[in-house]
């Protein structure tokens, strides 16, 4: 069980002869997407829900990332345990994770086992029993996750304070994990309450990527989730929006363990959903072209040329219910302070903006990018999250198939201009985290 907050690398995925990937919906409203793949007899079955930490209710941060633990509680049918069990036993594999905008659930098992899987996740999307005898032992496991994670990493709690900073009034600030003193006070009504609004056929996407055809997933998927009532409609997703970003914003967090300082630049962008056609495109390749390891900008400038840094990068969360971010990232070579290396980052941007990307630069970017998801389809996960994530902040499935024309279609003026309009300085939230010499 995880917290999923790091970036996706694109939105999307298959390019040229990929799967023939298949879609419908059943009576009660569940998506079904199929991704045949019969390279070996094994499947990997994940069912999404339209809900994560930024659907948790104001006062109530951590909620959808507790239910996802109590999640595996049990039922009525199937105890605490049982599920789990099952898995290992049929000698599958099993996770979940929340992120911002959902949660999932996958196991990959042989292939005779599907209808198993799908008999085990419709019944907990409807018959979850909870008491207060587990809750109350599965939220200080929650709170010592926190611990571990965040209270004691420096850098975790600056990635916390960069991201409240940059979300003012989204809640895309709040840490998906939550705050520590709301998660001391979830309890068995809040995680039931949430668990009745998102936790429904509407709002659920089932992703099986495998050695199965549509028609079989089909067959399996109407004896199973098929049985599961429906509530009427999906729930309605309520956020405030983001204003737009008028001032540049500094966060230092100074902590004794910091072993290495480090700066990084979060920017306000559109996501896939928010974005005019083709912006979103126009980022993904921006930061290919400043990020990509060894060839991206940044490495060349600031680790190579200048010699100012030891690592450097940017990345772009484009999958996203609303308006996501865009990060710049360096860590300084000894002696180097983070002012000068924010400049140098600065700096790298405006030639950008002034002098544009020439068309060699453009097209190793895209064929880098297009590469990536090609390489993708080696994966049944890859290839379900790609899928899952974009239905379940939604885009379609003609979106993920379509994604690499679409990057094709990028121009060196279209990159230009995303630098100019969401990287200047003034939208900056900038991230110092340094050594606490005096503590």
């Amino acid at each position: 069980m995880t917290v999923a907050d790091a970036p996706a690398a694109s939105s999307a995925p298959a390019h040229g002869e990929g799967p023939q990937v298949s879609d419908f919906k059943l009576a009660n409203g569940l998506e079904v997407v199929v991704i045949p793949d019969h390279r070996t007899p094994v499947v990997t079955h994940m069912i999404w829900y339209r809900n994560g930490s930024a659907d948790d209710p104001i006062g109530k941060s951590g909620i959808a990332h507790f239910l996802e633990h109590l999640m595996f509680k049990g039922t009525a049918s199937h105890p605490q345990g049982e599920f789990s069990n099952i898995v290992a036993e049929l000698g599958g594999q099993e996770n979940a994770f929340t992120s911002l905008d959902y949660t999932a659930y996958y196991q990959r098992v042989a292939k005779e086992h599907l209808g198993a899987m799908m008999e085990l996740e419709a019944d907990r999307m409807s018959n979850l029993v909870l008491s207060d005898d587990v809750v109350a032992p599965e939220r200080d496991v929650v709170l010592e996750e926190r611990r571990m994670r965040v209270e004691t990493d420096p850098g975790a709690q600056l990635g916390e304070s960069v991201a409240s900073a940059l979300f003012t009034h989204h809640p895309y600030g709040i840490p998906i994990i939550g705050w520590m003193h709301e998660i001391e006070k979830l309890d068995r009504t809040d995680a039931l309450d949430f668990y009745k609004r998102f936790y429904t056929p509407e709002n659920a996407i089932l992703v099986v990527a495998g050695d199965v055809t549509a028609d079989e997933v089909r067959a399996l998927a109407e004896t199973t989730y098929g049985r599961v009532p429906a509530h009427g409609q999906a729930p309605n997703r309520q956020r405030p929006q983001e204003p737009e970003t008028r001032a540049y914003r500094r966060v230092s967090l100074a902590d004794p363990k910091v072993e290495q300082p480090s700066l990084q630049q979060a920017f306000l962008a559109p996501s896939y959903s928010t974005a005019e056609p083709g912006d979103a495109e126009a980022l993904d390749v921006l930061t290919q072209i400043l990020g990509a390891h060894a060839t991206g900008r940044l490495h060349r400038r600031l680790v190579m040329e200048k010699r100012v840094a030891v690592a450097a990068g940017a990345w772009y969360q484009g999958t996203a219910v609303d308006r996501t971010r865009v990060v710049l990232y360096a860590v300084p070579r000894p002696g180097v302070s983070l002012e000068d290396l924010e400049t140098e980052i600065e700096a790298t941007v405006a030639d950008l903006v002034a002098n544009g990307v020439d068309a060699k630069e453009l097209e190793r970017a895209k064929t880098r990018l297009i590469a990536d998801t090609v390489y993708a389809q080696d994966s049944q996960a890859s290839l379900a999250r790609i899928y899952g994530s974009t239905l379940a902040t939604g885009g379609r499935v003609q979106d993920v198939a379509r994604w690499p024309q679409d990057i094709e279609t990028v121009t060196a003026e279209a990159v230009r201009q995303a630098a100019a309009r969401w990287l200047p300085p003034r939208r900056c939230v900038s991230g110092y985290l340094v050594k606490d010499e005096a503590a």
